[in-house]
C-alpha cells in the first residue's frame, strides 16, 4: 500500500518530497528541479561538515563521505531523471551530468533552464498542466 507521501507547500502547490528524490519514473518541472538540486546541496555540505568535524580526514571520515556521497547520489538521479522525462529525453542523459565541466553546463542549461516539453509525453502528464489555469 503506498504511503501518504511527505508534503510541503511551495508556490502555492504541494511538493511530495518521497517522489522527488526516491522514484525514478514521471515528471518535474523546473522549479521542483532547482528546490530538489539545493536541497541535495545542502544536504551534502551539511553532511561533510559533519563527518569532517565528528571524524576528521581519515579513513573513517573518507569512507562515510563516500557512502553519504552515494545516498545522495540516488537522490540527484531521481531529481535529474525525472527533469529528462520533462525535456522528452531517457533518463540516461543524465549520466552526463557526471563529466567534468560538461555535465554541470548541461544540468544548468538544458535541466535548469529550459522548458519541458509541452502536453504529455511517453513519461507523464505534462507537471505544468492545470497550474495556469488557476
Amino acid at each position: 500500500m503506498y504511503a501518504a507521501p511527505i508534503l510541503c507547500c511551495v508556490g502555492g502547490t504541494l511538493m511530495d518530497w518521497k517522489f522527488l528524490f526516491a522514484s525514478f519514473d514521471g515528471r518535474i518541472s523546473r522549479q521542483p528541479f532547482w528546490i530538489g538540486f539545493l536541497v541535495l546541496m545542502a544536504a551534502n555540505l551539511l553532511t561533510n561538515l559533519v563527518i569532517r568535524i565528528l571524524f576528521g580526514f581519515g579513513a573513517i571520515g573518507g569512507l562515510l563521505s563516500l557512502i553519504a556521497a552515494l545516498v545522495l547520489a540516488y537522490g540527484a538521479f531521481a531529481v535529474l531523471i525525472k527533469r529528462c522525462h520533462d525535456r522528452g529525453k531517457s533518463g540516461w542523459w543524465s549520466v552526463l551530468a557526471v563529466v567534468p565541466f560538461v555535465g554541470l553546463v548541461w544540468v544548468i542549461v538544458d535541466m535548469g533552464i529550459l522548458e519541458g516539453a509541452k502536453g504529455a509525453n511517453q513519461y507523464g502528464a505534462d507537471p505544468l498542466e492545470g497550474l495556469a489555469a488557476g
